[in-house]
């Protein structure tokens, strides 16, 4: 970013958080508190901050960094053009920061999509579809990808099912490996029908492709409805957690709207030396300007546990 186009947002950042009594005005000549990096790398997504940047993504980008902000999500990254891509990862790059997950989209769009089946056309589209995701990453400059293995096969032993979901994940990771990338497995609780439900199921699933392009994307608003207990069950799961993401639970919104102690939470996580990304995989409690800027203050709050 040039110096003065960041400045000039940074004067714009500065002025909508002293309305918003994020920072005082006696410090609106000096590098604002609300600027500095947070204390653990937060990586938030397409819209969140469109309020204040605009609709286009690389301005957000922009905005989120001048709030301290050094990283970002795209779920539908595999979507966009190659040329937008590139440009979301040259932004990136010249800001320092980060790209965090994208989804690998065999499995995540379409739930009637299942690697439990066992049958080879979905053995197939996985190990096609991260070839594809290997290009996406070079274009964006991402490391991690989504991958969740659809429904389950109740024709079919769910043991026989895990083999199967096992043995697709390892051709997956196959690819991946080849590029030092990482596919990161999600368990979810959106419907009853899916297979991949827990954090230590998707530990022993992580433990048995045996790679280091396989670990858990321990989303903890899921974990919370599936499982409760995040702390303790975090640290059973560690040594296969590749990233994490974030949701209050109940609403699926920012840190502190929800009943989730997420400053110690964070807290914890730190202190085991985490040093990946925090996907924020959750909407705006409030609309509008407002809402964004009492999103910042939530982050800012449970973030402040040092």
């Amino acid at each position: 970013m040039q110096r003065r186009h960041f400045l000039r947002q940074t004067g714009l950042a500065a002025g909508s958080l002293m309305s918003a009594g994020l920072v005082s005005s006696s410090h609106a000549s000096t590098p604002l508190p609300a600027e500095k990096p947070f204390n653990l790398d937060y990586g938030f997504h397409d819209g969140m901050f469109a309020q204040h940047a605009g609709k286009d993504f690389v301005e957000q980008i922009k905005f989120g960094h001048s709030m301290g902000f050094r990283s970002i999500e795209d779920n539908g990254m595999m979507s966009r053009t190659p040329a937008e891509q590139e440009r979301i990862g040259r932004t990136l790059a010249d800001l320092g920061m980060k790209m965090g997950v994208f989804v690998i989209t065999t499995d995540r769009w379409h739930w009637s999509m299942t690697l439990a089946t066992g049958k080879q056309e979905w053995k197939d589209r996985i190990v096609r579809d991260c070839q594809t995701a290997v290009e996406v990453a070079k274009r964006c400059g991402a490391k991690w990808m989504t991958v969740v293995p659809g429904n389950f096969d109740r024709s079919q032993h769910i043991d026989i099912q895990t083999g199967h979901v096992i043995d697709a994940l390892r051709m997956g990771a196959e690819v991946l490996e080849k590029h030092g990338l990482v596919m990161v497995l999600e368990p979810l609780s959106d419907n009853p029908d899916l297979f991949l439900r827990t954090s230590t199921q998707t530990y022993m699933i992580c433990r048995a492709v045996n790679s280091p392009s396989c670990k858990i994307l321990f989303d903890m608003y899921h974990m919370q409805r599936n499982e409760g207990d995040i702390i303790r069950n975090i640290d059973r799961t560690w040594n296969e957690i590749g990233y994490f993401q974030i949701g209050d639970n109940p609403g699926r919104k920012e840190p502190t709207t929800g009943e989730m102690n997420y400053k110690n939470i964070f807290k914890h996580i730190h202190a085991k030396g985490f040093k990946g990304i925090m996907g924020m995989e959750h909407g705006n409690a409030k609309p509008g300007k407002d809402g964004e800027l009492a999103l910042i203050r939530a982050y800012r709050e449970s973030d402040a546990f040092l």
